[in-house]
């Protein structure tokens, strides 16, 4: 499960790289990091589904929340948006 999170996302960072504009390689590239903390804590726990790697996600947008000012808050937000949908497709 883990993997297939890991090409998803891999697969669409290289997708901004290649056609996103300064703010969508902000946002990516802090939802990356983020995203690689989230995937280490699933690696050892039980419950690697979508649900719990939202669940993680989400907790990571709270203290993106209080790092980022309103407009890359909400850059970052819609990423893990966009991404999301991806992962579940």
């Amino acid at each position: 499960m883990l993997e297939k999170y890991e090409l998803a996302t891999e697969n669409w960072i290289s997708s901004i790289v290649e056609q996103g504009d300064d703010d969508a390689l902000f946002a990516s590239g802090y939802l990356q990091g983020h995203f690689a903390v989230v995937l280490s804590q699933l690696e050892v726990e039980d419950d690697q589904g979508f649900d719990a790697l939202n669940e993680k996600m989400q907790a990571c947008l709270v203290l993106a929340r209080e790092e980022l000012d309103d407009r890359d808050y909400s850059l970052v937000e819609n990423a893990w948006s966009e991404l999301s949908k991806v992962i579940k497709a």
